[in-house]
């Protein structure tokens, strides 16, 4: 066989692997794949580069739909919960202001009625959050500024950042800031001592940290509303945080794969600034 024959050959089975690779990762729903271009054509290196470039536009599109339907949802069910519990509310507080209620064996199952759904509503004005989010105005920003201003905030951890000095993205500085304080916030109330902040290939900021791991079932779950594996936890905090950085142009993500000696990796994904 020719060389040009052999050369033809085997690369007819490397774009037949990075087929196999793509229809894989479209199948597990994972729109962050990036095939590799090198040692390819000028066309097909194109045409690969601009596969690439569609999967991280159809996962931004798919966060952006997803975050929409929680507003939506949430919207309903807040105006619900709210028409609910303020006449309860108020009706339990005037029983309790009887002469006849008070002291009897009937106050204090009105007072925990009236404690409860005082509680409820105090839940959910807190995600109310959700509609009251300042609207991003992102620029041109140097990375390594706002999470040293972060690191600022946590001096008693360990820190570890590998972000070059110049290094620019396109984003809301005081938003960024905000996410980034919140995952450093998880991190150290699950008992990390060191956080590792780094910039990677394809616009991702890897934020890892090494307290307790997330147990498997609720890898899934931790960016649905509500959901908390905290015993006095809300559940606003992760998915608030995606909010953000969908509101950026970018997104917030769990990563399957974690970083030598950390047990937690969360990947920002950030549109890239000027260079």
């Amino acid at each position: 066989m020719s060389g040009l024959a052999l050369w033809y050959v085997r690369h007819q089975r490397k774009l037949k692997e990075r087929a196999w690779l793509m229809r894989e990762a479209l199948h597990n729903h994972d729109y962050s794949f990036r095939l590799p271009t090198k040692g390819l054509p000028p066309g097909e290196r194109a045409m690969q580069q601009l596969l690439n470039d569609m999967g991280q536009e159809i996962r931004g599109l798919m966060a952006q739909n997803e975050v929409e339907s929680w507003q939506r949802l949430t919207r309903v069910l807040t105006h619900e919960i709210m028409n609910a519990t303020a006449p309860i509310s108020s009706i339990t507080q005037s029983f309790l202001n009887r002469p006849d209620v008070k002291g009897t064996p009937l106050e204090d199952g009105i007072r925990a009625i009236c404690e409860t759904s005082s509680g409820l509503t105090s839940f959910v004005e807190s995600y109310r959050k959700f509609m009251q989010l300042q609207k991003a105005e992102p620029a041109h920003i140097r990375l390594r500024e706002v999470v040293t201003s972060v690191q600022a905030l946590y001096s008693s951890l360990k820190w570890e950042i590998a972000i070059d000095a110049g290094q620019t993205v396109h984003a809301d500085a005081n938003l960024l800031r905000q996410v980034l304080a919140n995952l450093v916030k998880n991190a150290k109330e699950a008992g990390a001592t060191q956080i590792d902040i780094r910039w990677k290939e394809g616009s991702l900021l890897a934020v890892s940290n090494d307290g307790a791991p997330i147990a498997a079932e609720a890898c899934k779950e931790i960016f649905v509303p509500f959901f908390t594996t905290k015993r006095r936890g809300s559940g606003i905090g992760l998915p608030l945080s995606r909010q953000m950085m969908v509101m950026q142009g970018g997104d917030l993500m769990l990563s399957d794969t974690r970083m030598g000696g950390y047990n937690v990796t969360f990947l920002l994904r950030i549109p890239p600034g000027l260079d």
